[in-house]
């Protein structure tokens, strides 16, 4: 007789093999383990909770069409992370291109009295002036700030070298020491 594996047990390494197999319920788990950490840094990047769940499920579909590429070479999060942070940033080129098509409508918001959210707190104020930040920048800081990896870590995710992170971390606070000055400045 068969043991059974319960599912919770199992470490990651054992669910992308037998994912990569063909074990459905395998990568449900990992999915299942994985989606909050995804959908919390896909928010913590593009700050919409509608475009933290695109961009989500759209790890999610990469990851079904990817998960046999993934040979276990860094750990299984640290890939994650990279295909989410790579999701973030295709959603946010579409996003650009889409947002001419629908310009009229901010025109149409700010006439009928719709005003965007603001931050109502000084985390989110902060995390709101991280999304102001360049790319790279942007990337280190949610990495190692928001997500409490390592540079090195940081490094493997974004494939850059640990020197690079830190000099991204450092631009990135010269950066935001301005931004919040202005912030609180409006």
């Amino acid at each position: 007789m068969a043991m059974m594996l319960d599912e919770s047990d199992a470490s990651d390494s054992e669910l992308v093999g037998r994912a990569r197999d063909g074990d459905r319920e395998a990568f449900g788990r990992l999915v299942e383990r994985h989606y909050d950490f995804v959908h919390r840094v896909a928010w913590r990047w593009c700050g919409r909770k509608a475009d933290a769940e695109d961009i989500a499920q759209d790890v999610c579909v990469r990851l079904g069409r990817s998960i046999r590429d993934y040979r276990g070479s860094g750990a299984f999060t640290t890939w994650l992370y990279a295909m989410t942070l790579n999701a973030a940033r295709d959603h946010a080129r579409k996003s650009m291109r889409e947002s001419a098509k629908t310009e009229a409508y901010g025109v149409h918001a700010l006439i009928s009295g719709e005003t965007p959210e603001e931050p109502d707190d000084q985390a989110e104020a902060l995390w709101a002036a991280v999304r102001r930040l360049p790319d790279k920048q942007r990337g280190a800081v949610l990495l190692v700030y928001g997500e409490g990896l390592s540079h090195a870590a940081a490094a493997e995710a974004m494939a850059i070298s640990e020197t690079t992170v830190s000099w991204h971390i450092h631009e990135a606070k010269k950066r935001l020491k301005v931004l919040m000055r202005t912030a609180g400045d409006e």
